[in-house]
């Protein structure tokens, strides 16, 4: 797995642009409300951003129009 990224970069790039700002709000989210055990759970388990965004939407309830007024504020 490692030799694939490092002949391919662009792919390792784009894994990195996709998981980093799911795994971010995710820790964000579960951190401003409290949930330790799920920031945990986010903190250490790695899976593309799939478990990130499940907590984000259907745990956390946030729905598409809280997101992209956070990416508005931001941007």
């Amino acid at each position: 797995m490692v030799s694939f990224f490092k002949d391919n970069t662009v792919y390792l790039l784009i894994s990195l642009l996709w998981v980093l700002p799911w795994k971010g709000y995710a820790l964000w989210t579960a951190a401003r409300t409290r949930n330790k055990k799920w920031f945990i759970a986010l903190l250490l388990i790695n899976t593309f951003a799939i478990l990130d965004i499940i907590y984000i939407f259907y745990i956390a309830k946030k729905t598409k129009k809280d997101i992209k007024r956070i990416v508005d504020s931001v941007f």
